[in-house]
């Protein structure tokens, strides 16, 4: 029986100035996940967990924590960008609409930028822009991060699986 293999995540060699990587999923935000992040992340602004206070707001009901809106779309996207790297660094990060419990998030990440790593052979950099869009299309964040990706040939996520050893 042959071995299909699965989505490994892109490479350097992968990536194209201009392409375009759509994530597959949605995520729907809820109260709770609104709640549990704010708390755990010890923000006090009342916005995101207290009812009566947003109210009084021109929003009136509470925001979703835009810190939380960053790490889902940044989280949606890492199948496509940042699976074989990780972030060097975030810039740009702009919030043009509220983002409401019940509301459903999607990406999209547009490379911008790629070169080889002058440091490390082994490396190169992508710059991509991301924008993450609610389910009536208006853009709740966008933001530009460059990530350092593994040339495939020195990536450590080959061979991983380790050698399935027969019980007799």
């Amino acid at each position: 029986m042959a071995v299909k293999p699965g989505w490994e995540g892109r490479y350097y060699e992968d990536f194209e100035v201009g392409d375009i990587y759509r994530c597959r999923l949605g995520r729907t935000l809820t109260e709770a996940d609104n709640t549990w992040f704010t708390l755990l992340t010890n923000n006090t602004n009342q916005i995101h967990f207290n009812t009566e206070y947003a109210k009084r707001t021109e929003y009136k009901r509470p925001l979703i924590n835009s810190a939380l809106t960053l790490a889902i779309v940044a989280g949606m996207g890492v199948a496509d960008v940042s699976e074989n790297g990780f972030a060097l660094g975030w810039d740009e990060i702009k919030l043009p609409n509220p983002l409401f419990a019940g509301d459903t998030l999607y990406s999209e990440s547009e490379v911008v930028d790629k070169r080889e790593s002058k440091s490390r052979p082994q490396w190169g950099l992508v710059k991509v822009r991301t924008r993450g869009v609610q389910q009536d299309g208006k853009v709740v964040i966008d933001y530009v991060r460059t990530v350092m990706v593994w040339k495939r040939a020195y990536a450590p996520s080959q061979d991983l699986f380790p050698k399935i050893h027969e019980s007799k």
